[in-house]
């Protein structure tokens, strides 16, 4: 069996990705990732079944092969055929993806929820079955840990790394399903969905809801202080959603169809506390020609040929009366004037319904290389609570901050915010809207007044607002800054005399 050293300073997730990524061989990122990412929900779900399948045997052994007792507890009923240990037992036979198929299915026979939810194509015959059996044998190698919630965690760290590094490999195919973590993190930590009903109306793989799930964890709440809904229209990205929630423990109302959200939109009473949403960017063929006369289109009819304002519209339609939204959108959205954009950015700004908006450091996302923002909406900007502290009435204020410099290169493509730049981030915005302790930084953050933005023609590029950063004073003394600049300057004459010289004698060796 396979070994994983849990204690790598690489960390398991990325020792696991990266002994499995030798696996793949020739197959496509695309492919593989479905191979991958479904055994590792096979292997959560058997394990979360067999650690309390122990318990029974123990306490209460007539319980033992009772499913009732399993889902009391949220815990898949996973019958024999299906479980780990009959898998990696088959591991080395030929006919190991037959068996992995046979598996998923026995899996969404007895569990509702899971129909049609589980892939169920490792027996086809171009799936090498000696990759599979090695695959097995390492995912094998993840410890259970100490307990149910520990075992459960790790595997949902490995399932969400796994994704965000497939969605590395895919490129833009990639950024249509995640959004990078550091992204969602500093959404969530700006908004603390702390307790009500959270809402993502294009959800992807789900990370949107694993953040917030986290982030009550990580303050005391219990996960069951936040519903979560959701709708995607991409059947192989609910699977993905579906699965990456399961892994997690998260009980959720997701949602698909392959008309998408505008056209069919699966929660049409939802009001949510709070939405997290990272749309597809400048989307020209949603079919709005058809929806003219929406009801949604509160601030103005969004343009055929852009789909922008019409996420953002149908958002707010979403938002409960003192509800909050974070929504990540092209930089164009902030100042663009074709097609009526403008005046319904406008209509948005002078409703007092525009909260706050980032500019964001380019190289964050796997997808696109668009300069992207994010925007965050109120409902009410003279009301609302957040982490059970009152906000304060921000009407005629918008807050804009300028992050462009913030995060560090991850690699040689990617950045991502540190620790440090989303709690400066997420503490500015939680400042300006308690009223204590905000104060405008130059080159970082402005609290502008609509007469100013008014003055902008209701452009939200923060940049305008923020200014320049203050220079910082240098102490040498002038006297010092002159010799050295005035050095530097006869060290460039010379050479620049030294290079003169040069060409001249090369031009007479031609004749010139």
């Amino acid at each position: 069996m396979a070994s994983i050293d849990n204690g790598s300073d690489l960390g398991i997730e990325a020792s696991l990705f990266k002994a499995a990524d030798k696996l793949r061989g020739n197959m496509e990122p695309s492919d593989y990732k479905h191979v991958a990412l479904g055994l590792i929900f096979l292997k959560h779900i058997s394990d979360g079944f067999e650690m309390k399948r122990q318990a029974l045997l123990t306490e209460y052994p007539e319980g033992a092969e009772d499913p009732d007792e399993y889902l009391a507890d949220n815990i898949f009923w996973v019958p024999q055929e299906a479980r780990w240990s009959h898998l990696q037992a088959s591991a080395k036979q030929p006919t190991i993806g037959k068996l992995i198929d046979e598996a998923m299915i026995a899996i969404e026979k007895v569990n509702p929820s899971l129909k049609g939810v589980l892939p169920k194509d490792y027996g086809r015959p171009a799936l090498n079955a000696v990759m599979l059996g090695e695959l097995i044998d390492l995912i094998s190698g993840i410890a259970l840990g100490e307990g149910k919630d520990k075992a459960r965690d790790l595997l949902g760290r490995v399932y969400e790394y796994f994704l965000g590094q497939f969605a590395g490999s895919e490129g833009k195919r990639g950024g249509e399903f995640y959004t990078p973590r550091s992204v969602v993190r500093t959404m969530v930590e700006m908004l603390e969905p702390y307790k009500g009903r959270v809402y993502d109306p294009c959800c992807g793989s789900g990370g949107m809801f694993v953040q917030s799930e986290k982030f009550v964890e990580a303050h005391g709440g219990r996960l069951g202080d936040i519903a979560i809904y959701g709708q995607e229209s991409n059947y192989t990205t609910w699977r993905l959603c579906k699965m990456n929630l399961a892994v997690r423990g998260i009980d959720a109302d997701i949602k698909w169809n392959s008309e998408g959200t505008f056209h069919k939109n699966e929660l049409p009473d939802l009001r949510a506390d709070v939405i997290l949403a990272n749309p597809p960017f400048n989307i020209s063929d949603w079919g709005g020609e058809r929806l003219r006369e929406d009801a949604r289109w509160k601030y103005g009819i969004p343009p055929a040929g852009n789909a922008n304002f019409a996420w953002l519209q149908h958002i707010l339609h979403h938002l409960a009366p003192t509800g909050t939204a974070g929504v990540v959108l092209a930089n164009g959205s902030m100042s663009s004037t074709q097609s009526g954009e403008g005046e319904i950015r406008r209509a948005m700004i002078e409703g007092e319904v525009v909260d706050c908006l980032i500019a964001l450091p380019g190289q964050l996302f796997y997808s696109t290389q668009i300069p992207a923002c994010l925007w965050f909406l109120a409902k009410d900007k003279s009301n609302g609570i957040a982490r059970d502290r009152r906000l304060r009435d921000r009407r005629g204020e918008v807050l804009f901050i300028d992050a462009r410099k913030l995060g560090f290169m991850v690699d040689r493509t990617r950045k991502e915010f540190s620790d440090a730049d989303i709690a400066r981030i997420a503490g500015t915005y939680h400042a300006w809207r308690l009223g204590e302790g905000y104060a405008d930084v130059p080159g970082f953050c402005k609290s502008a007044s609509l007469e100013e933005i008014r003055s902008h023609g209701h452009v939200l590029t923060p940049g305008r607002y923020v200014g320049a950063e203050a220079a910082e004073e240098d102490e040498t003394p002038f006297v010092e800054r002159f010799a050295a600049l005035q050095e530097q300057l006869e060290a460039q004459f010379a050479e620049a005399e030294a290079l003169t010289s040069t060409i001249r004698v090369r031009l007479a060796g031609v004749g010139l």
